[in-house]
């Protein structure tokens, strides 16, 4: 009886094939490890660019008249430094936006991951896909030249929307952040395990019972991912909600049809001005960005601890 044992050159070759890997190895984790570094100290440079305005707007102003005031008109006559009117807008926009896209980027991701076939999927995903890349810039001209005169014509009763209001622009934020819904559920979805859903097929499940009670709550922690990203963007977006939202802020409204300022609206339109570096109102524009940054943050923490909380590992 013999036994073959590799050859010395085999051995020899193997080494030497592992060899020429390491050097792309270490090449591509100090990239990995570089990109990390770039992200960290562009948090820490935001942070850090927020921090002294910041806190010279509230040597000034009351840090309780800021949480709790009514009006924000920095740039008036009579001046008023309550940020609720941009929260109340930015809210607004945001739940319009997710009560929008959450059925349709759901019901797109459970179609592409459970109903479409191999060839339609690898069709109209990257058609989904192609609408985050659409500028959003776009997305405002559109809501406000087409869909707002639209929806003045078949909006019932005498009170129509006005030229600008927060409906519309929610309505186009949340087509815009359809495509990030459903690609990272669709992802979510296929990553749940074949055997799930043959063993689901076993029992005599329909299609609709396993893609809705077996595939969507198996990939749970990666829609809540999505829907709080999607959230995250809607929190953030500026070209949208300036040019269909509008921009009055001296009083709080929860009225879609009326147009408001958002807080990245506020930005977007006190930075364009001629505010002396250095002044209140100059200061005023990173106060709201720092409240902003707030926001954006614990939304990010809040996806963090619930994909931990709601994630399934398979073997």
């Amino acid at each position: 009886m013999t036994t073959s044992t590799p050859s010395a050159g085999s051995a020899a070759g193997s080494t030497l094939r592992r060899g020429r890997r390491r050097p792309v190895d270490s090449t591509v984790k100090v990239l990995l490890v570089a990109a990390a570094l770039v992200s960290i100290a562009t948090t820490i440079g935001i942070i850090v660019a927020l921090v002294e305005p910041t806190v010279e707007f509230f040597q000034t102003v009351s840090i309780v008249e800021f949480l709790t005031g009514t009006s924000w008109t920095p740039t008036f006559a009579q001046k008023a430094y309550g940020v609720l009117p941009l929260v109340a807008a930015t809210l607004v926009v945001t739940v319009i936006a997710i009560a929008i896209a959450l059925p349709i980027g759901l019901g797109s991701a459970v179609y592409l991951s459970e109903y479409a076939r191999p060839r339609t999927r690898r069709m109209l995903k990257p058609i989904v896909e192609l609408l985050a890349g659409v500028p959003t810039v776009v997305y405002g001209f559109v809501a406000l030249f087409a869909l707002n005169p639209l929806l003045q014509q078949i909006w019932p009763g005498e009170r129509k929307p006005g030229f600008q209001n927060l409906l519309i622009a929610g309505i186009a934020m949340g087509i815009m952040i359809v495509p990030t819904i459903a690609s990272i559920s669709e992802d979510s979805m296929a990553s749940v395990p074949r055997s799930l859903r043959e063993g689901a097929y076993a029992l005599a499940s329909t299609k609709m019972q396993v893609s809705t009670r077996v595939v969507v709550p198996a990939a749970i922690s990666g829609i809540v991912a999505a829907v709080v990203l999607g959230v995250s963007r809607a929190v953030g977006e500026t070209m949208i909600v300036t040019i269909a939202g509008g921009l009055v802020s001296d009083k709080v409204t929860v009225d879609p049809l009326e147009g408001a300022a958002t807080m990245t609206a506020f930005i977007a339109n006190i930075s364009s001005g001629d505010i002396p570096v250095g002044s209140l109102d100059y200061d005023s524009v990173f106060a709201v960005g720092a409240l902003l940054f707030l926001i954006t943050f614990a939304l990010n923490a809040l996806s963090i601890r619930m994909v931990r909380r709601f994630r399934e590992v398979y073997e």
